[in-house]
């Protein structure tokens, strides 16, 4: 008694199919299912987006080698 029976959804969608029509209905699920597709493809390519966008890597050049602070002082004293 408080869930609908087979006869009440044949009832509704013979309703629904008078009301919008086959072609409509039929229209209406294919833009569903394209949106669906769209919205999966958009996740894929956020996921492609931060996977390749890995933080950069700083590399130390010879000419850049780390100085430590005494070596600094004496740089500038010598100058």
């Amino acid at each position: 008694m408080g869930s609908f029976s087979i006869w009440h959804w044949m009832i509704v969608l013979v309703i629904v199919l008078v009301l919008f029509g086959r072609g409509r209905v039929s229209e209406i699920m294919g833009d569903f299912g394209k949106g669906i597709k769209s919205f999966k493809q958009g996740m894929n390519e956020e996921e492609n987006k931060t996977s390749s966008t890995a933080a950069p890597q700083i590399t130390a050049q010879q000419g850049d080698a780390p100085v430590s602070p005494a070596k600094a002082e004496n740089k500038t004293e010598q100058s």
